[in-house]
C-alpha cells in the first residue's frame, strides 16, 4: 500500500511558522535583555500585589546596579540557582560586591538561602509589568492538552492542502454543467434588429461583390475587342 507523503504546502506552512515564532521570541529577548521576558507566578509569598498565575514581564536591561529596595525584581535562588524566585527588595547588604535582601510581601521575613544573600550573579531582571491571571493558559497547555492542540493544528493544516489540491484538479470546461449549459446556445432567441442589420450588411456585401465581378468581366470583354481591332489592323 502507498504511502502518502506530507504536502509540500505544509511543510512550507510549518516552517514558516516555527521561522516565524523564533524571530519573535529571539525579539523579544533581544528588547528585554533576558533569555525569558515572561514568569508565571506559582506561589501566593506576594499576596496581595502578585497572585498566582499572574504572569510578569521582566526586564533584564534595568541593571543589578540601579536596582533599590522597593523594586520587584526576579533571581535565582542564592543556595542552589535550581528556583527562580520573584520577592520585592527589603534592604541592601553592602556595596562591593553589591549584596541585596528580598522578602514576600505575604512572608513574615526574609527566609536565609532564599531571599539573601542575592548578588549580581542570581539577578535575571525587574519586573516591569504584570498581566494578571493570563498564567491559566500555561496550565492549560500542559501536557498532553498541548500536544492534541499541535496535533489538530497538523491536521487542519494538511486537510486544507488536500481539500484545496482535490478543487485544483476540477476544471470548469469539463464541468458537466457548464457543457449542458452550453449546449442549448442555439436555442437562445435570436434579437431581431441586430439580424436584420447583419443581413443587410451580408446582401450589400454580396450585392458589391456581384457588381465587381461584372465591371471586371466587362473590362476583360473590352480588353479582348480591342485586341481583336488590334489584330485585324
Amino acid at each position: 500500500m502507498a504511502q502518502r507523503s506530507i504536502p509540500k504546502g505544509v511543510v512550507k506552512d510549518i516552517i514558516i511558522v516555527v521561522v516565524g515564532v523564533l524571530i519573535i521570541w529571539v525579539g523579544l529577548q533581544v528588547a528585554f535583555g533576558t533569555p525569558n521576558p515572561f514568569y508565571v507566578v506559582a506561589s501566593g509569598s506576594m499576596v496581595p500585589v502578585l497572585e498566582i498565575h499572574d504572569v510578569l514581564i521582566v526586564q533584564g536591561h534595568v541593571s543589578f546596579a540601579d536596582v533599590q529596595p522597593g523594586d520587584i525584581i526576579v533571581f535565582n535562588r542564592p543556595s542552589d540557582h535550581n528556583r527562580v524566585i520573584v520577592h520585592r527588595v527589603e534592604s541592601i547588604l553592602a556595596d562591593e560586591p553589591k549584596t541585596i535582601r528580598t522578602k514576600g510581601d505575604a512572608n513574615p521575613a526574609s527566609i536565609p538561602g532564599t531571599d539573601f544573600p542575592i548578588t549580581e550573579e542570581e539577578y535575571i531582571g525587574k519586573v516591569v509589568y504584570t498581566i494578571s491571571q493570563v498564567g491559566y493558559i500555561t496550565q492549560l497547555l500542559q501536557p498532553p492538552i498541548n500536544y492534541v492542540i499541535v496535533v489538530l493544528v497538523l491536521g487542519v493544516m494538511i486537510l486544507k492542502h488536500f481539500l484545496k489540491k482535490k478543487n485544483a484538479k476540477k476544471s470548469p470546461s469539463t464541468d458537466p454543467e457548464n457543457i449542458e449549459e452550453l449546449s442549448d446556445v442555439d436555442k437562445i432567441k435570436k434579437d431581431l434588429e441586430y439580424s436584420h442589420h447583419v443581413d443587410e450588411n451580408v446582401g450589400t456585401s454580396e450585392s458589391k461583390n456581384h457588381d465587381d465581378k461584372s465591371e471586371s468581366k466587362n473590362h476583360d470583354d473590352k480588353s479582348e475587342s480591342k485586341y481583336h481591332d488590334d489584330k485585324s489592323d
